[in-house]
């Protein structure tokens, strides 16, 4: 008689729970084109997880769930877009270096073609009665976007007097003018020392994925590969930008530096944005955030806005190297930490880093979003859109219909 599975040996069960399924291997173009087709609709920046996971968890395999909830939670530790991590991951796991490649350009694709049509567009016809109508509403409603932000994470983050004097800090560091990066570095750092002993139930401090331990990463499979190649785009192309060409070596370190602190998805990378690209004298803070509009009708990461600060600068060629350097760093952050997945998603210091970043943020967003609002030339009109967008926003309106819904409202009132 066979024992029953609760009563087979300790070794047994042991080496069943260690022992991770094979998962199908796919084809680069097939990574490339599922990814391609969800970001064509990745409205939502990290509401598109699940989606990701739906395809590469449930519908075609490739990935183990608690292989899975560990890559999810090593991408939240690491800068950069979150929904683009996680993609990046997926095919990091799943095909190895090209797989994240692959899947990385496959997501972010669609959100670059269109923000880069849109900026032709913007660019050209700017001065047209309606279209300036058009976004002097837009403005308003990247305020609210901004505000609604800050609020959902405040009452996320902010859960004790520590958090809030973080916060505090960094936002009239940011108001007062000076470098968000410095900010944010200081945040990390000081919650090494002031969140100790604050690893309960927080939303800050949660285990990632969940109560149960999450299983290792599979080991056949690490990003040392895509971690060299990164590394060697990074050196080799700012590098050759800086002998060759030194303006766009300049937009092409602004956008990598930028990308460096985006800890915490790709809000975070607004009040940095702002910060490098007015203190240069690139573009005003209302142009900018006429390129945060345009950013929010588009799929893919809020990020994308970097195409936009590109083209501003020097057409099709700064549009596509911004692209790239603001999404490179956070691809070879990934890639060197999945090998150490494990241990970087239990790591007491890195949550603590993590959660800092997290508190600084909120203050970074209210900042930001007071220096919007004073950039707005406020009327009657203006304050009954952003009004209405406000209230649209804290009811959990999807942010595509808000925006273009802000749009149609500005072209008949203002």
């Amino acid at each position: 008689m066979n024992p029953a599975p609760g009563n087979a040996p300790k070794s047994d069960r042991l080496q069943a729970q260690q022992t991770v399924p094979p998962c199908p291997r796919p084809g680069l173009a097939l990574l490339f084109w599922e990814l391609l087709r969800l970001g064509c609709t990745a409205f939502g920046g990290p509401a598109m997880v699940p989606h990701i996971r739906r395809l590469a968890v449930e519908k075609r395999g490739w990935l183990g769930e608690e292989e899975f909830r560990l890559g999810m939670a090593v991408c939240q530790l690491v800068p950069g877009a979150t929904a683009m991590q996680v993609a990046a991951f997926v095919g990091l796991r799943s095909r190895g270096g090209l797989g994240a490649l692959a899947a990385y350009l496959g997501f972010g694709l669609p959100a670059f073609l269109l923000m880069l049509g849109l900026s032709v567009l913007y660019f050209q016809s700017r001065d047209l009665g309606m279209v300036q109508s058009a976004f002097a509403g837009l403005k308003i409603v990247v305020a609210a976007l901004v505000l609604d932000a800050a609020w959902n994470f405040s009452a996320r983050y902010l859960e004790r007097p520590a958090h809030l004097f973080l916060a505090l800090g960094a936002g009239l560091w940011l108001g007062l003018g000076g470098n968000p990066i410095w900010a944010l570095v200081a945040c990390c750092l000081l919650a090494l020392v002031l969140f100790r002993g604050e690893t309960g139930s927080g939303a800050v401090f949660a285990a990632p994925g969940g109560s149960a331990p999450p299983s290792p990463l599979r080991t056949n499979r690490t990003g040392r590969g895509a971690a060299l190649g990164g590394a060697l785009f990074l050196v080799v192309g700012l590098g050759a930008l800086y002998l060759f060409d030194k303006a766009h070596f300049d937009l092409a370190a602004m956008m990598a530096r930028i990308d460096c602190f985006a800890f915490g998805g790709g809000y975070v990378s607004l009040p940095l944005m702002l910060h490098e690209v007015t203190s240069r004298g690139i573009m005003s803070e209302r142009m900018l955030m006429d390129g945060i509009a345009l950013g929010q009708v588009t799929p893919g990461p809020i990020v994308m806005t970097a195409a936009f600060v590109g083209y501003a600068v020097s057409g099709f060629l700064g549009a596509l190297l911004a692209t790239l350097f603001v999404f490179a760093p956070s691809f070879l952050f990934l890639a060197l930490a999945v090998p150490l997945g494990e241990r970087l998603a239990r790591s007491v210091l890195a949550r603590r880093a993590f959660a800092g970043s997290l508190v600084s943020l909120v203050g970074l967003m209210a900042a930001m979003g007071a220096r919007f609002l004073v950039a707005v030339p406020w009327g009657p009109g203006e304050a009954a859109v952003g009004l209405a967008a406000f209230a649209a926003l804290r009811m959990k309106a999807d942010v595509l219909w808000v925006v273009l819904a802000g749009a149609g409202l500005s072209m008949l009132l203002l």
